[in-house]
């Protein structure tokens, strides 16, 4: 019988990896290019922790995401604490705790990692980085369009500018269902059919609602025709008021940003628990992939507020590849240029000793192991993988 060999010390838990050179820059780059859009729209960053209590993580939108959150007690006030698996809930307790008497609307911004119990098929990570922005305290269509409005911005800012975003109205088919009475099991079926897009199960299930339903599933696509499908189905009061402000809010995104594409799906709910009005996904032309989505919530009790979350690791998969930081190999004679050199861009690598001469003077006896032939400050800086190399107060460029 023999031991089991250890196990790998660089194996990780499924849905967990480490991020090395340059990409963990890379990537904190792109979200400070995010952020800093974000605050030039006046969104002031928070930072909440990644842990806290359960009791406050679930409350409000956080019941949401209540199945994918980490828990552990806490051996201090042996309460039962979570790990955030989303950072909305978070912000929006401190919208109505420690920011409940700051003017509104309220416009807060932030950026960090969330740990979740399970990944999905197409993100597979559980952990996840998110950069966001929410609008706390107002309800109008200017204040959705400008999640759409300032996310676009933000994402041209990272190389992203050919974009569509999709809005939804996730509470338009339950409105639907409730106007007619549909039975519980009957809203099973038709849920599971309209999540299919299988108009087939529409027409079987859908009843009364069979012609308004499957007219309204096929208009999903660019928003003037499914506005024009809204428009011409015969809706109940309330939800022709989420047509007519789904309606308004493309118009509010027009008027400023006329070449943004748009698209409308009616009846698509899917993953949208906590949100309650208008709401949007991002994504980039040819992937599958979500950028970001965000919409209409309550926040605290009764406050009306819109957000909009980008994951910044799906965002570089899409975006154009970022350069890293050209790296200059700095030996201890040229110390002096390091300051200048960073003031222009360039990570400077400090020589800690000169490397060894290729020809040492011949009184003294050979090294017992001699470099390799040609060693020199630019071997040094090829070694470190460095881009440039600083010597006789000259910067030179490595080739390959």
């Amino acid at each position: 019988m023999t031991d089991d060999p250890p196990p790998n010390p660089a194996l990780l838990p499924a849905g967990l990896r480490d991020l090395l050179p340059p990409d963990a820059e890379t990537e904190a780059s792109a979200v400070e290019a995010l952020m800093d859009v974000f605050a030039a729209h006046g969104y002031q960053r928070v930072k909440p922790p990644l842990l806290e209590f359960e009791d406050g993580l679930l409350t409000g939108s956080g019941a949401a995401v209540a199945d994918q959150i980490f828990r552990l007690m806490d051996p201090d006030t042996r309460r039962m604490m979570g790990l955030r698996a989303d950072m909305t809930p978070q912000v929006a307790r401190i919208a109505t705790t420690r920011l409940g008497g700051d003017p509104r609307p309220l416009r807060l911004s932030y950026a960090g990692q969330c740990l979740r119990v399970s990944g999905g098929q197409l993100a597979p990570d559980r952990q996840v980085a998110q950069a966001g922005i929410e609008l706390i305290g107002h309800d109008s269509p200017a204040a959705d369009a400008e999640m759409v409005l300032v996310g676009a911005e933000a994402l041209a800012a990272v190389g992203l500018r050919r974009l569509s975003f999709d809005l939804l109205l996730p509470s338009l088919v339950p409105a639907l269902l409730d106007d007619a009475g549909v039975a519980p099991g009957r809203r099973r079926e038709l849920a599971h059919a309209l999540d299919r897009k299988d108009a087939a199960s529409v027409s079987a299930h859908g009843g009364t609602l069979a012609g308004t339903l499957t007219d309204l599933l096929m208009a999903a696509g660019p928003a003037d025709g499914a506005l024009a499908a809204l428009r011409a189905a015969k809706l109940p009061e309330a939800a022709r008021a989420m047509a007519a402000r789904l309606e308004a809010v493309v118009a509010a995104i027009r008027a400023v940003a006329p070449g943004l594409k748009l698209t409308v799906d009616p009846v698509e709910f899917r993953g949208l628990r906590y949100h309650t009005g208008v709401c949007m996904t991002v994504y980039a032309p040819g992937r599958h992939e979500e950028l970001g989505r965000g919409g209409r919530y309550v926040c605290g009790e009764s406050e009306p507020a819109t957000g909009l979350t980008l994951y910044p690791d799906a965002v570089l998969r899409a975006a154009p590849a970022r350069s890293a930081r050209p790296r200059v190999y700095l030996p201890l004679a040229e110390a002096g240029h390091g300051a200048a050199l960073r003031a222009r861009g360039f990570a400077t690598v400090a020589a800690l000793a000169d490397p060894p001469s290729a020809d040492p003077p011949s009184a003294d006896p050979p090294p017992a192991d001699p470099p390799p032939a040609g060693h020199s400050h630019e071997a040094e800086a090829r070694r470190l993988r460095c881009t440039h190399v600083f010597t006789g107060g000259l910067l030179a460029e490595l080739t390959e």
